[in-house]
């Protein structure tokens, strides 16, 4: 047993790469599937007022119900239900506004034989997601999307392996056709992706993460010492100044002041238009945070002079309130 192990051991990187090949095979096969069928399925579903019933057994069932949550996550009505639950009683949740779609690699499986048939009289159209177009299951099916014929990754092309990820793929090719068609906009994703960190990223905005900050702002001739005290004051490494009508016209940071302290001889005199930046890194309080961060790190700024949109100042967003909220 112990000989037996060591040679598994020696043999394993090649055994992971050729798994690696056969998949990645049967995925580059997937392109010549691309045809006339899978555009008018496309389309049959972007047409379905009723929900996308999505079914299937064994290995294909867990591609299934991955199919159901990303229908529903990008729009697309859809619920699943399981081959053996659904010739045990569960099938009166089809309705005849609903499509529904089998997923199968052999389209020969028991429950598939019984299942397609009485499925067909029970909704509006039943598509096939087979990886035999000559199947039982194609054949009783109004629309068809082809995996292909294809090699397991299984070193016995056996257990369901390369089939499950050429249907997956295929799948998510479904998905992101009907979002594309049915007009699906990355705000219909946030609506739908309210909670964690990816939430965040799609919800947060400028305006929930800057109001606690402090807002220093000077004035063109407001004098060095007072420009420091008001950097220091504020604690987001930088000051706003601003015209007469609270316009925010330049922006001092910390970085400004040190430079300037390097070149000067003399503080005498010195005023804030004299070492401003006329020319500040500004946002409007209603965009997302993850676009706030996106200027930040092209800018490779510190910070971003918060206005409305006549540019009247409101206040700072520092780079710290986005690593504080996981965005940065």
């Amino acid at each position: 047993m112990t000989q037996k192990l060591e040679m598994q051991q020696d043999n394993i990187k090649e055994v992971a790469v050729n798994a690696i090949k056969a998949e990645l095979s049967a995925v580059e096969g997937l392109l010549a599937q691309i045809d006339e069928g899978f555009e008018s399925t496309v389309h049959a579903l972007a047409a379905c007022t009723g929900h996308i019933i999505v079914s299937g057994i064994g290995k294909s069932a867990i591609i299934a119900q991955k199919l159901v949550a990303t229908f529903n996550s990008t729009g697309s009505k859809a619920t699943f239900l399981h081959a053996a639950d659904a010739i045990h009683g569960d099938m009166g949740m089809i309705g005849k506004q609903d499509m529904v779609l089998l997923i199968s690699n052999s389209g020969e499986s028991a429950e598939i034989k019984v299942l397609a048939p009485l499925v067909k009289d029970l909704c509006s159209g039943l598509i096939a997601l087979v990886g035999n177009k000559s199947s039982f299951l194609a054949t009783h099916s109004d629309y068809i999307i082809c995996t292909g014929p294809l090699k397991e990754a299984c070193p016995h092309n056996l257990a369901p392996t390369s089939s499950t990820t050429a249907q997956l793929v295929l799948a998510d090719a479904l998905a992101v056709c009907l979002m594309e068609l049915n007009g699906f906009k990355p705000s219909d994703f946030a609506r739908l992706h309210p909670g964690g960190d990816l939430g965040k990223k799609l919800h947060l905005k400028v305006s929930d993460l800057y109001l606690q900050n402090a807002r220093p702002a000077v004035y063109p001739d407001t004098d060095l010492k007072a420009v420091i005290f008001e950097i220091t004051k504020g604690r987001v490494g930088a000051t706003a100044v601003l015209n007469d009508q609270k316009k925010v016209i330049g922006i001092i940071t910390d970085g400004d002041v040190r430079r300037m302290l390097e070149r000067t001889d003399t503080l005498t005199g010195i005023v804030a238009s004299d070492i401003s930046s006329t020319q500040p890194k500004t946002i409007t309080e209603d965009m997302l945070a993850i676009n706030a961060m996106e200027m930040i790190t092209r800018w490779d700024v510190g910070q971003l002079i918060v206005t409305d949109p006549g540019g009247s100042y409101l206040g700072f967003l520092h780079v710290h309130d986005l690593i504080r909220e996981g965005i940065y």
